[in-house]
């Protein structure tokens, strides 16, 4: 059992986490970041760094991966411990602090603050033969560098936004860029929507709506996708080197299921302080619901901040929970 006990324990290294982990320094209280993922910033590093995000304060728009870099320089300055690459598997208290349990050891904390987005994610399947055996090896779920996929030709299949952005990303690196999508209705913003029609109509994008992936075929790495018109059941083939698959993903609490929280939907119920049915345990982000809530970054900042706030107060009942100004906090004039 690591022998330093901390105020507050942050589960969750994407951006309502890392701005925990800022507030919670900037309340002087000892703070530590667990996180599954081998990086800190969530989704926002393992599945869309290269797209651009548009509605967070401060920033007309930002690459996903800089406005991650930044999180994670302002979370950094206040020096809490990371522990990257651990999945929490159990949460209980004992005495007067919280033990969690990790594959790599037991971690102590007075409070804690779950901001594990909307939990583990797994990527949903494309029914087809040859998914399983491509498996990242050609089959992939995200774009973490547009240059690897240079020169080469890709097949993308969906019809939300990030199936779209991939597509437009990437159309003037690939050799070929190909854009399944079983109707001819999208999830995806209008405007986006706009773009991909453009980009078809001057033969950027080889648009395939009502039409779905029947296999995938290779020896070593991938040589072909075959596609079928849901209308007609006729098979075109389409040269192809690598698949990008953005069907979306599944929601899964994990073990956090098993923590005595109150649960539903796969969301950890929170009242207006943030905290959970559970004295001590504070939820924000996409993992929490309550009457109004929105699944936003801006959203998971504020909630953040209450989660902190209100951790630092169930630490010590003496704090204020209303910080106060940060203009005014002589953290910031040291």
């Amino acid at each position: 059992m690591a022998d330093e006990i901390r105020d507050i324990t942050i589960i969750g290294g994407g951006p309502t986490g890392l701005f925990a982990a800022f507030y919670a320094g900037m309340r002087g209280s000892s703070c530590r970041i667990v996180d599954s993922l081998p990086e800190l910033g969530g989704q926002l590093m393992a599945l869309y760094p290269e797209k651009y995000i548009f509605d967070v304060g401060g920033y007309p728009k930002v690459l996903a991966k800089d406005l991650a870099k930044s999180l994670v320089k302002q979370a950094m300055q206040f020096g809490p411990e990371v522990v990257l690459d651990q999945q929490v598997r159990t949460l209980e208290w004992v005495e007067d602090h919280f033990v969690l349990t990790c594959s790599g050891g037991d971690f102590r904390s007075r409070s804690i603050v779950i901001a594990g987005g909307k939990g583990a994610f797994e990527p949903m399947k494309l029914a087809c033969p040859g998914y399983d055996d491509f498996m990242y090896q050609g089959v992939e779920f995200a774009v973490r560098d547009p240059e690897s996929f240079r020169g080469k030709r890709v097949v993308v299949v969906g019809g939300g936004d990030s199936a779209l952005d991939f597509a437009l990303m990437l159309k003037d690196t690939a050799a070929s860029m190909t854009l399944v999508h079983r109707r001819d209705a999208w999830r995806a913003h209008a405007a986006t929507v706009d773009r991909i029609e453009a980009a078809a109509a001057a033969g950027e994008i080889d648009l395939r709506t009502f039409h779905e992936v029947r296999t995938i075929v290779g020896g070593e790495c991938i040589q072909q996708v075959v596609i079928f018109d849901n209308r007609t059941d006729e098979d075109t083939e389409v040269a192809c080197d690598v698949v990008i698959s953005c069907l979306g993903f599944k929601p899964d609490l994990g073990p956090i299921k098993n923590w005595g929280l109150e649960v539903d939907k796969n969301r950890i119920l929170v009242d207006r302080l943030m905290g959970t049915n559970v004295p001590g345990i504070y939820a924000a982000g996409d993992i929490v619901d309550y009457e109004g809530k929105l699944d936003l970054i801006a959203t998971g900042f504020a909630e953040a901040a209450v989660a902190v706030n209100n951790a630092v107060h169930f630490v010590d009942p003496s704090a204020r929970v209303n910080p106060g100004h940060s203009t005014n906090m002589k953290v910031f004039k040291e």
